[in-house]
C-alpha cells in the first residue's frame, strides 16, 4: 500500500471509529507470481542462443488483482547447467532503456565465460519502455518522428529558447494525451516490484543483479525495498539517488542536480590531453595543432553557423553545433571512439571556411563519427519512455527559468551546461503523479555485501557520485576504475575478472580497490576488439 493511500484510510478508519469500532481492514492481497513459458525469439540466426516470454505483472501493485502490464523479457541460458547458480537480472540505464535488446546484443561479449557459464542472464523492458506497454506520446511512430524532427537538440539564443519551451509543452501535451495511464505507474518502485516478482518467477531465493548508469537508482531502490532478497548487487557508473529525485533538498533541473555537464566537461578535457599525448601517429586533430585549440576553434566556429555535408545518398545537411555537442558526449562513453571523434573535429576543421559560408561544400563528405551517430539514433526506443524522471524525479515549478539555469551551469560545463540542464523540460508540464513512487530516504539494511564502481573520467555518471553512493549500503565494497567513459563494460579485464569472482563465488574486493583499463583511449584497437566495443557501446543506454 502506498502511503498516500495509507493515510487516507487512516483518516478513513478515523472519521468512522465512532460509528464502526469493529471495522478491519482488509489486508492487500499478495501479487500472483507469473509462470514464465520460454520460446524461441523468431527465425533470425543472431536470436538463436537466446530465449524470448512475456508476463503480466500488476499495473498497481496496491490493486494486484485488478489490471496488469505485459513485461517483455529474454535470457540467455547458463552454458553450463551443472553449475548454475540461477539468473543474472541486467538493466542497461536510461532511463528508457530496453532490457532486451541490451542482453540480446551484448550479453555474449560484456561478461566473462564463467558468469556465462554459471547464470542465465536475463534483460526486461522496464514498464513503459521498449515491448513492455510503452509509453508513447504520439499515435504512432511517424508522427512521433515528424514532430520530434522539427526540435532541435537544445537550444542556444534566447529564440530557440522560446521556441524550445513550446515545443516542450507540445510534447507534454502529447503524452499526457496519448499515455496518461501508464505514466501514473511508470515509476522506478514498480519497476523494482517488477524484478521482485520475476526473482521469484526464475525461482531464485535471492536477486542477482547487475545495473549499470540508471540501473544502479534501480538497484537502490531495489534493496531498499527489498533488502533481505539481495544476493549480489553489481552498480555500475552510479547515478546518486538523492540527485536524481532531488529528495536532498535541491529545486535545480534534474538535468543540473545529476552533474553530468560538469563530468561530461572534465572528461572531454581529458579526450583533448590524450590526444596531445598520443600525437599526431594516432590522432588527427593533433596534426592541425594543440588539440584543445583545434577542437574548441571548431566548436566556435558551428557555434556561429552551421556547414553543409554531403551524405553518401549525396544528399546534403547542416552540421549545427548542437549536432557536434551531442556527438562529442555520445562518443565520450566510449574511449575506444575517442579516435573516431578526433577524426570528426580534424575533418571539420579542414572544411574551408568560404567554402562553408557560401554552401559550396557538395564534395565534402559527411565525418565518419556523424553518420554513424545518425543512424543509432534511429535504433532508440520512443521518446516517452525516457521520461521515467517525471515520475520520478522533483520538478522544479518554474520551467521558465530553464534557460538562465543552463546559462549558469554552461559557464562553469561551457558546451555541456547548455545541452544537459534542459533534461526535465517536459516533465514540468505534465501534472501526472504516480502515487508510489519513492523519493527516499536512500540509506538502506542490506547484509550482502554490494559491489560499486566508479570510473575515474566519466561524463554520464560523474565519479564524485560514487562514495556517496556507497555509503547507502551498510557493506558496499567500492571499485575504482582508472580510465575514461561510460562504465566498466568491454574497458577493463581487472574490473571483469572483479566482477566475476564476485558474482560467482561472493567474493567481493576489499573497499577502495583500483583497476586499470586495459588500453589508453588513443592506443591500436585490433579490429575483433573494436567490433566487440561497437556492440556493447550500441547497447548501453545513454
Amino acid at each position: 500500500m502506498s502511503s498516500r493511500t495509507a493515510l487516507r484510510f487512516s483518516a478513513l478508519l478515523a472519521a468512522t471509529a465512532l460509528v464502526a469500532p469493529t471495522t478491519v481492514a482488509a489486508a492487500t492481497p499478495r501479487p500472483t507470481v507469473p509462470k514464465i513459458n520460454w520460446t524461441g525469439c523468431g527465425s533470425d540466426p543472431a536470436l538463436k542462443a537466446f530465449q524470448c516470454a512475456t508476463v503480466e505483472v500488476p499495473t498497481d501493485y496496491d490493486r494486484p488483482r485488478g489490471a496488469t502490464t505485459t513485461i517483455a523479457l529474454t535470457r540467455l541460458p547458463a552454458s553450463d547447467p551443472a553449475k548454475r547458480i540461477g539468473t543474472l537480472f541486467t538493466n542497461p540505464g536510461g532511463p528508457g532503456g530496453p532490457g532486451v535488446p541490451f542482453v540480446q546484443q551484448a550479453a555474449q561479449f560484456a561478461y566473462t565465460p564463467q558468469v556465462r557459464a554459471q547464470f542465465d542472464i536475463l534483460g526486461f523492458d522496464p514498464r513503459g519502455v521498449g515491448k513492455s506497454d510503452p509509453v508513447t506520446c504520439y499515435p504512432t511512430a511517424a508522427e512521433e518522428a515528424a514532430a520530434l524532427g522539427e526540435v532541435t537538440s537544445f537550444p542556444i539564443t534566447p529564440a530557440e529558447d522560446k521556441a524550445y519551451l513550446k515545443a516542450n509543452l507540445k510534447l507534454a501535451a502529447s503524452c499526457l494525451t496519448t499515455s496518461p495511464d501508464r505514466l501514473a505507474h511508470f515509476s522506478t518502485a514498480n519497476v523494482a516490484r517488477d524484478m521482485d516478482l520475476l526473482r521469484q518467477a526464475v525461482g531464485d531465493r535471492k536477486l542477482s543483479y547487475v545495473g549499470y548508469s540508471y540501473g544502479t537508482d534501480l538497484g537502490a531502490t531495489y534493496a531498499k525495498f527489498f533488502p533481505d532478497n539481495v544476493r549480489a548487487l553489481v552498480l555500475d557508473g552510479t547515478l546518486l539517488p538523492s540527485w536524481y529525485s532531488g529528495s536532498d533538498g535541491d529545486r535545480r533541473p534534474v538535468g543540473v542536480r545529476l552533474r553530468q555537464s560538469e563530468g561530461a566537461t572534465e572528461t572531454f578535457a581529458q579526450f583533448k590531453a590524450e590526444c596531445k599525448k598520443a600525437g599526431p601517429s594516432q590522432c588527427p586533430v593533433a596534426e592541425l595543432g594543440d588539440p584543445s585549440t583545434v577542437v574548441e576553434g571548431v566548436l566556435t566556429r558551428l557555434k556561429a553557423g552551421p556547414v553543409m555535408v554531403t551524405l553518401p545518398d549525396g544528399t546534403q545537411q547542416q552540421l549545427r553545433y548542437q549536432d557536434a555537442v551531442a556527438l562529442t558526449f555520445q562518443y565520450l562513453y566510449e574511449p575506444a571512439m575517442w579516435p573516431d571523434l578526433a577524426a570528426f573535429y580534424a575533418e571539420v576543421a579542414a572544411i574551408p571556411k568560404a567554402a562553408a559560408k557560401a554552401g559550396a561544400t557538395a564534395g565534402l563528405k559527411a565525418p565518419r563519427a556523424l553518420l554513424e551517430w545518425n543512424n543509432r539514433k534511429e535504433e532508440y526506443p520512443s521518446l516517452g519512455g525516457s521520461l521515467q524522471f517525471c515520475v520520478d524525479a522533483k520538478k522544479t515549478g518554474r520551467p521558465l527559468a530553464y534557460p538562465a539555469w543552463a546559462d549558469q551551469t554552461n559557464q562553469r560545463a561551457p558546451h555541456f551546461g547548455r545541452m544537459r540542464s534542459w533534461v526535465g523540460l517536459t516533465c514540468e508540464f505534465l501534472p501526472i503523479r504516480d502515487n508510489d513512487a519513492f523519493l527516499g530516504p536512500w540509506e538502506n539494511k542490506v547484509k550482502a555485501p554490494v559491489l560499486v564502481i566508479g570510473t575515474r573520467y566519466d561524463p554520464a555518471t560523474p565519479y564524485q557520485a560514487t562514495r556517496p553512493y556507497s555509503d547507502l549500503y551498510p557493506d558496499a565494497r567500492m571499485l575504482t576504475v582508472e580510465g575514461w567513459g561510460h562504465t566498466t563494460l568491454g574497458k577493463s579485464a581487472c574490473a571483469d575478472a572483479r566482477i566475476t569472482e564476485y558474482l560467482t563465488q561472493l567474493k567481493a574486493p576489499a573497499d577502495g580497490s583500483t583497476c586499470q583499463q586495459d588500453r589508453k583511449p588513443f592506443d591500436p584497437v585490433p579490429t575483433a576488439e573494436q567490433r566487440t566495443q561497437k556492440f556493447i557501446q550500441g547497447a548501453v543506454v545513454r
